[in-house]
Parts: C-alpha cells; structure tokens; sequence
C-alpha cells in the first residue's frame, strides 16, 4: 500500500506527545515544548534560561568534532567534562537543526526574546560559524521545519504548519512532496530518493525522494531516527529502545534501551549512539546495546 499525501493529522509535536504518553512522559515533554505552541514557554524565553529545556537535535560538528545540541532555550556545546555552554547568548526555539558541514548548521525554529521583530517562522536559518550567528537563507515567516537533513546536495525539511516534505537544491526554491504525520526523517547515504519516515503506524519507507510512502513490514514502532551509512541506520522507540539495521529498514535488530524516552538520536564514528532525553544525555560506543551517560542536562 502506498501513501500520498493523505489527510494532515497534527503537528510533529501532537505525533511525539501521543507517542510517549505511551511511555508516561508525555507531560514532561508538554512542559518542556508547550503542547499547544510550538514556540513554548514565553516566561522561559524572557528570562534567557541557560537550560536546554526539551532536546530538538543532536549533530556532530566535523571542524572540532564536538557535540552540539539543539533546543528549546538554544544551541549548545556539550562535552563530557563541562555543563552545557550556550552558543553566543542566543535563546532561540531550535526546532529542526542539522549539521551539513564543518561549521556549517542549518536550522529553523522561532525566535527569542532578543529578537521581537523576526517572524515566530524563521524558515530555513544557516551557519557557517558553528553556530555563532545566523542568517536568514528563506521561508522566513512561512515555514517551521520540525526534521531537517542535509544529504546529495540537497536539503530534506518537514514543515509542522503544512505536514509537508519539503526539498531543496539550492536552499531557495522547494519542492512540497508528501504531506503525513511523522515524528522524523532520515535519508539514505547511498540514494537520494529512499527517505525513511517514523510515524505511528511504523516506519515508513519513499523510494521516490519522499513524494509517496509505503509501510515497511514487521517493523517496530521508533519516534526518532539518524542514517549514517548505507548499512547503518539506527532507530529509538517511544520507551527508549535502540534497533539497528543494515538493509535500509527492511529489518531491525534491537539493540540496548536508555533509561528515559528519546528526545533526539545521532549516530556517530564507526559505532558511537547517542541519544538525549529530558534528564541526559547517553552515548553508546557499541552500536546502541550499552549506554552510560555522556552529560547530565538542566
């Protein structure tokens, strides 16, 4: 069975918020996004909190290989030994976030109390100083990218206020694909057009650059999703359970479980996991079957 563009069911947080009532953490995740509003909590922005509140992204910066977190208060540098640093003061809603290059992130979200003229869209936000400042690329005021990723030359986005894939180029123009209520996305290493998409029905695989999607078979329920290599696609259900596969979905093995529901995963190195929830964050340097805390959060 095939998917195109069915009927939008709500926004990617709705989808998540669902998802981990399952799991008993549903409220938490409403405290820390706002289940009504995207943008969350205005007394957190104006009071400029140094915590993260809840984790929107997880990317590996290739110019100093460090961690770098997205989040509802900012971005931030996370490392092993030190609280989390803010990047640049910046209390920003970092709703979609992705790494493309050596200091190079791209983003959307909605801005922070420092910035009361800027649009609560930002569209397609870029870096190329790690972070440090921020410009406006497009789709500012139209567009809140919940997913983000940056593969082939080419910029795969989900918008939350139209339920749409979205694909660029050339950062400028889109192409509006598949509208379906999904929790995140992942693009094959290896083929531009296979796009994984977990919704909560299963994981659900476009081999047609994410314009239809059909329901993979006898896979399991995951909420968050990273593809590292054509043979290394790593996945996290609602309880904290970690699967892998080598075959592009097709199957998954389970592998380990953290010990709070995910907010984030990120494969990284030849073996390294790591996955956010609301109190840390865990990484795994065997393929997702251990994991010890990597930097508690908030």
């Amino acid at each position: 069975m095939q998917v195109t563009k069915p009927r939008w069911q709500g926004t990617r947080l709705a989808v998540v918020l669902r998802w981990l009532a399952v799991a008993g953490s549903a409220a938490l995740l409403a405290a820390g996004c706002g289940a009504s509003s995207d943008s969350g909590s205005q007394a957190d922005q104006q009071a400029g909190s140094p915590n993260l509140g809840h984790v929107h992204g997880l990317g590996i910066n290739p110019a100093d290989g460090q961690l770098y977190v997205a989040s509802h208060h900012g971005l931030f540098l996370v490392t092993e030994q030190d609280r989390p640093e803010q990047i640049a003061g910046l209390t920003q809603d970092f709703m979609g976030f992705t790494v493309a290059g050596p200091d190079h992130f791209l983003a959307s979200g909605h801005p922070g109390p420092q910035d009361p003229d800027l649009p609560p869209h930002l569209g397609l936000t870029e870096s190329t100083d790690a972070g440090q400042t921020w410009q406006s690329v497009s789709l500012s005021g139209e567009v809140d990218f919940h997913a983000l990723e940056a593969a082939h030359g080419a910029v795969y986005g989900y918008d939350s206020q139209s339920g749409q894939i979205m694909v660029s180029t050339d950062q400028h123009t889109w192409d509006r694909r598949a509208a379906l209520s999904l929790a995140d996305i992942a693009v094959s290493p290896a083929e531009p057009e296979i796009v994984l998409a977990t919704t909560e029905q299963g994981p659900m695989q476009s081999t047609d650059g994410g314009n239809t999607f059909a329901p993979i078979s006898d896979a399991p329920i995951l909420v968050f999703v990273d593809w590292l290599a054509a043979d290394r696609l790593l996945g996290v259900a609602p309880d904290g359970t970690v699967y892998a596969s080598g075959d592009a979905g097709t199957s998954w093995t389970k592998q380990g479980t953290v010990s709070a529901s995910p907010q984030a995963i990120l494969a990284h190195g030849e073996s390294d996991v790591y996955v956010a929830t609301a109190e840390a964050i865990h990484r795994s340097s065997d393929n997702g079957k251990t994991f010890q805390v990597f930097q508690t959060l908030n």
